[in-house]
């Protein structure tokens, strides 16, 4: 069985996180492993507090997952603080694990900062160099390089200026744009734009870290990166069409959707 290794922070409800990621990887046939490298307080309504794990320990998690057990992906999800970064950065040069997936998640989808302000720039200068992709959304990308992004031609540009900042690959994620979503996708030589429906659902909590996990866990199979990209893309679809109408605000994406549907288990 292919491995991946989520790098990321504890979702007590379930939705996003470390908890997304490992469901992703158990529905696409991977076997998960995980660094938690923050514990945050929230549910479908919101996040109400976040406390971080020490480098020290992120550390430790790292040396036990890698001396021991194979890694074939890795997505790295939330990371809080500049200190945090360089630790994981120096793990990642000293292991140089394969299929690094950077999903740069900076604010929760209620707004709450999850990414310190002055992390940032360790997040560009450690990160970004090591990812094989990287996959913000507009905000995310809008953050990194200081700009807006209104439309698919500035999606374009802002791909091509976060390659150059060291990213082998980037996908600029366009679900924030009016009409249906197009994602695109720019490896230093080529656009690929992935087209979506757009769903009329509140329930797509954690829907990036399940896109994130889920090309890891395709490119842990052995996937090249546009497939691993289309594949993913096919499942968080799925997930979106077939949510999870928990809790009194954005309930989850259905991770599980390809074995049991919409209506549980007899489905």
């Amino acid at each position: 069985m292919k491995t991946a290794l989520t790098i990321a922070g504890s979702d007590s409800g379930g939705g996003a996180g470390i908890q997304a990621d490992l469901k992703t990887f158990s529905a696409l046939g991977v076997f998960g492993m995980s660094v938690i490298t923050a514990v945050t307080a929230q549910n479908t309504m919101g996040v109400f507090g976040v406390e971080d794990i020490s480098p020290a320990l992120i550390a430790k998690q790292m040396d036990a997952v890698f001396s021991d057990l194979p890694v074939d992906a890795v997505k790295i999800g939330m990371l809080s603080n500049a200190e945090a970064i360089r630790t994981i950065a120096d793990r990642l040069r000293q292991y140089q694990p394969r299929n690094i997936v950077l999903d740069p998640v900076m604010i929760s989808k209620t707004g709450y900062r999850l990414l310190q302000p002055d992390a940032t720039a360790a997040l560009i200068e450690q990160l970004l160099p090591l990812a094989d992709v990287i996959t913000p959304n507009l905000h995310e990308a809008g953050a990194l390089l200081n700009r807006e992004i209104r439309d698919i031609e500035e999606m374009e540009r802002a791909a091509e200026a976060l390659r150059r900042l060291g990213a082998k690959a980037v996908l600029v994620k366009g679900g924030h744009l009016d009409g249906e979503p197009v994602d695109i996708l720019y490896d230093g030589e080529t656009f690929t734009r992935f087209s979506g429906r757009r769903v009329q659902t509140n329930n797509t909590h954690g829907t990036g870290c399940t896109l994130s996990s889920a090309i890891a866990a395709h490119l842990a199979r052995g996937c090249d990166l546009k497939t691993a990209v289309g594949r993913a893309k096919t499942y968080i679809q799925g997930a979106i069409e077939n949510a999870l109408d928990l809790g009194a605000g954005a309930g989850p994406t259905h991770h599980f959707h390809l074995w049991y549907g919409s209506e549980g288990l007899e489905a």
